[in-house]
Formats: structure tokens, C-alpha cells, sequence
């Protein structure tokens, strides 16, 4: 059989690979502390679950739904307005199923073979994966240490930025936890318009900031609709990771043109769903904000842990992720991933799988309570692996 040339630019997927290692672990009888992928531990709030329950009774929800209804574009509509201070009409939303699945058909929508896209590194895989797909090139702009982990336009040649097609922004940022404020943004809308590239902000943790200030909108920003879309996530905020609840915003000749191509292999997001992505949007929001300071708990536990152990690992700003140096004598943190793995039974994801500028880290995410980090701390500690000699 003759496969597509397309799937040779995929490479073999990190989290598969790390699985494996961990079932033969725990088949040998070893505990686990597993703190590699972002799957939320918390419950989905009860009238989440409740509203597609009710829905799904109704013989009539299990046509098919053809498009959004407008009851869930107006409450998306309505709760940008309510929770960012940014109108947004509802012709210019569509539901995704996920993220991840609306950054490729966006880059499809959008690319031609061979095109340029700006992505961040270290990033989110899916955005690779998305412009491979459409068979487009990435360009990697380098998220440092040295400026927050956050987008440093100067360090993008004029002639990159001219030629790309767009840019992937996420901020607060997976993998890295750097967050950004008004005026990223607002550099960010005028570089945008200076070189004629559209800004993609992948919306998913604003509301898992540690800072002072709330988390915002890129499409807050003065000019924004112009030059940007964004994706909203409901997966982190709401609990519902599993139901793939994103929306595409903003620019929309640019939402009209991702919605065409949708029609094209879809008819529509599970009427259940969307019943249930209007009970989050419209109700309360008070688990919201308890999860946040759960997240926060959490992330102190750790990263102030890790430091008690001669683990210099700094606080995040945001996110559910933590991102850490990878401790000496190791160089490689995919080296690191499986010993600390193998010698001490914690499972994290190496840095590397998340581009070249990745390499030297490792992410950790905070789907463990307190306690079972606690225990993850300790059992690192016992295993030596953080004084190793040089």
C-alpha cells in the first residue's frame, strides 16, 4: 500500500511513546505520578452535564445540526462582551471541535503549498501539525527566558515576516506558562499591520493567571479585528475536554472562509454539545475561579517543592503547565524524561517535543492534587536524580 507523501511529515508522537514506557512500569508494580499530559482532573460542573443530558433525551437532537444555532454563537457573543469587554458579532463565530482541529482547517483555509507560517518556539504541537498539513512551512520565532517567554518581534527578519501567511500566538503560552499584557498585544497588532500577516491567538488559559490583573483578549486590543482571529477554548476553564468545545472569532472574511471549508466534510457540532457549551457560557462562573486558585495551589506546591529539593524551578505566570530546566549533568531532556521516569516513577513531557528552542526543559502539568505532588517531590528526591555528578 502507497501511503500519502503528506504523513512523512509527521514524526512519531512524544506522548505515545512516553505511554508505553509507563505501562511497562506499572505492569511491574511501580507507582506512577503521571504529570504529562493537560487533561484536567477536576468535575465538570453539574449544569454543564445536565444541559446535554437533557438534550441527548430528545430523539430530535441526534439529526443532524448543520451549523451552529444561534442560541450558542449570541452566548459566545455575550460572554466575550461580559468576560473580555469585546464585541464580537455572531456572524463572525464558528464552533470547532477543539482547537486542534480548528488550527488545520484554518491553515488549509488559508495556505497554499509552500506558504510561510510564523510559529512559536517552543509551541503547542497541533500548530505544527496544522500548517505540515496544509503544506505550508514553518518559520519559529524563539520564545527566551531572557525576554519572559514572550514574542520578541525584533528578533523576526523583515523578510520572514513579509512573506507569512500568519502568525500562531498563545498566550498564556503552552508550553512555556509566560503571559502577556496590553501592550504585547498592542505591539502585536501593529507589527501585524505593518508586514500585512494575520495574528491567530490561541485563547485556551486566560482564565489560569496567577497575576494580579485578569486574564484578557487579544481581540481587546485597539485594531485587533482587523489584523486577528482567535480561538476560545471551553476544554480548561469548564472541564469539558473530552466534548471538544473551541470557537474560532474574530476577522470574518477569515471565519467565513474556515466555515466554507468546514461545510465541506462536516455537518455540524452534536446539537447535545452545543446545548451544553451554552450552560457554561451563560452560568455561573464561581468554579471557574475556585479552579484557578486550585491551579495556583498547585503550581506553588510544586515549583516551590522543587526548589526545597535544589530544583531551581520557577513559578509560571499561567496555564496549567509548569516549564522547568532540565537539572545537570543532563543535556538532553528527553534523557532526562525517561530516567526521572525509570529512577523516581514521574512522567513528564521533554521540552524537545515541543520545538527546537524547547530542548533543555521539560513540561510539567498540574493534574495532580497537592498531595500526589507532594509525593512525585519526594520520590524524586529519594532517587537521587537531581545530584547526579557532572
Amino acid at each position: 500500500m502507497q501511503f500519502a507523501q503528506r504523513m512523512s511529515r509527521f514524526g512519531e508522537e512524544i506522548f505515545a511513546a512516553l505511554n508505553e514506557k509507563k505501562l511497562t512500569l506499572e505492569s511491574q508494580g511501580r507507582s506512577i505520578w503521571n504529570m504529562s499530559i493537560g487533561t484536567p482532573d477536576f468535575v465538570t460542573p453539574v449544569h454543564i452535564r445536565e444541559a446535554l443530558a437533557q438534550s441527548a433525551m430528545d430523539p430530535e437532537s441526534w439529526k443532524y445540526t448543520l451549523r451552529d444555532i444561534p442560541e450558542l454563537t449570541q452566548a459566545v457573543s455575550a460572554y466575550y462582551l461580559k468576560r473580555y469587554g469585546v464585541t464580537v458579532s455572531p456572524d463572525a463565530i464558528m464552533s470547532c471541535y477543539g482547537t486542534q482541529e480548528g488550527c488545520g482547517h484554518l491553515a488549509m483555509a488559508l495556505c497554499q503549498e509552500g506558504d510561510t507560517v510564523l510559529l512559536p518556539d517552543p509551541c503547542y504541537p497541533v500548530f505544527k501539525a496544522g500548517v505540515l498539513m496544509a503544506g505550508a512551512e514553518p518559520a519559529w520565532y524563539p520564545l527566551r527566558k531572557e525576554h519572559d517567554f514572550l514574542p520578541y518581534l525584533p528578533d523576526i527578519p523583515d523578510e520572514v515576516a513579509d512573506r507569512a501567511r500568519f502568525m500562531i500566538v498563545s498566550l498564556p503560552s503552552n508550553p512555556v506558562g509566560s503571559v502577556a499584557g496590553p501592550d504585547t498585544y498592542a505591539q502585536l497588532v501593529a507589527w501585524a499591520k505593518k508586514h500585512d500577516v494575520l495574528i491567530v491567538h490561541d485563547n485556551a488559559y486566560s482564565d489560569i493567571i496567577f497575576t494580579e490583573e485578569p486574564g484578557g483578549s487579544f481581540l481587546a486590543t485597539p485594531g485587533a479585528m482587523d489584523v486577528g482571529v482567535e480561538f476560545f477554548s471551553l476544554s480548561k476553564s469548564f472541564n469539558v475536554t473530552g466534548a471538544r468545545i473551541s470557537f474560532l472569532m474574530g476577522r470574518k472574511d477569515v471565519v467565513d472562509q474556515v466555515r466554507l471549508l468546514r461545510s465541506q466534510i462536516d455537518f455540524g457540532m452534536f446539537l447535545p454539545i452545543q446545548k451544553a457549551a451554552i450552560a457554561a457560557l451563560t452560568g455561573p462562573l464561581d468554579s471557574v475561579r475556585e479552579q484557578c486558585r486550585m491551579y495556583q495551589e498547585r503550581r506553588n506546591t510544586l515549583c516551590g517543592g522543587a526548589r526545597a529539593i535544589g530544583w531551581d524551578i520557577p513559578d509560571n505566570r499561567g496555564s496549567m503547565f509548569v516549564w522547568a530546566p532540565i537539572p545537570a549533568p543532563y543535556t538532553k531532556s528527553m534523557d532526562f524524561c525517561l530516567d526521572l521516569l525509570e529512577k523516581a516513577g514521574v512522567l513528564c513531557t521533554p521540552g524537545s517535543s515541543f520545538g527546537p528552542h524547547g530542548e533543555g526543559y521539560v513540561r510539567f502539568a498540574l493534574v495532580l492534587p497537592p498531595e500526589k505532588i507532594r509525593e512525585a517531590l519526594a520520590s524524586i528526591d529519594r532517587s537521587g536524580i537531581l545530584h547526579l555528578p557532572a
